[in-house]
């Protein structure tokens, strides 16, 4: 149903419907009954709600599934705070306990909150195809910890370099996953997981640049 999704994308944007009526020029009123389903807004509105949300005028009619509930956020997710220079790196490594950013691509632009949290990191290898290509851009928000399921930059061994994986927890062990079936997946466990370092959660992604 209309209402229901679109009450759904608001709320993962975490916009309110006074935010949203002013982005549209419409009265919060209408925003709400566009919720409960006692009205419909025209094509051209649901195009720029759509555009708001980071989503697709398809997705809100029901017509497509929503593919922004992957681990992999899209690229508009981020839509609502303005656009800052994020530096491009080409290498994650760890040594002596600490993280190296190797690698300088200049810098690319995101929207995000706060710049110097963030990272972009150049995708290498397809063992992430075909979400994720070789030479894509990561943009990584620096982190130690990731939940079972996200989308993460890791560093496995001492001289290791940063990968783009699934994390996964299974029982003691860590799991880190590939999405190209023909890639095999690395379980973690016991005193290896002293050598696994998180670099940071994979928030969203960009094709080749």
């Amino acid at each position: 149903m209309f209402a229901e999704r679109l009450k759904q994308a608001r709320k993962i944007k975490r916009y309110s419907q006074a935010e949203i009526s002013q982005l549209l020029g419409v009265t919060q009123q209408a925003v709400g009954k566009w919720e409960t389903g006692r009205s419909t807004p025209d094509p051209q509105t649901i195009a720029r709600l759509a555009e708001i949300l980071g989503t697709t005028a398809d997705v809100l009619l029901g017509l497509q599934q929503d593919a922004e509930n992957s681990p992999v956020v899209g690229r508009n997710a981020f839509s609502r705070y303005t656009q800052c220079e994020i530096p491009v790196i080409g290498t994650v490594r760890a040594g002596y306990g600490a993280l190296a950013f190797e690698e300088d691509y200049g810098k690319e632009y995101a929207s995000v909150k706060d710049p110097s949290s963030y990272f972009y990191l150049v995708v290498k290898g397809d063992s992430m195809e075909p979400r994720i290509s070789d030479g894509d851009l990561a943009l990584v928000h620096r982190q130690n910890t990731l939940d079972n399921g996200d989308l993460g930059v890791l560093v496995y061994g001492l001289d290791g370099e940063g990968t783009l994986k699934k994390y996964i927890q299974r029982g003691n062990a860590v799991v880190l996953q590939p999405f190209n079936p023909n890639y095999e997946e690395l379980v973690i466990k016991g005193e290896e997981l002293d050598h696994l370092y998180i670099a940071g959660k994979v928030v969203e992604t960009k094709a080749k640049w």
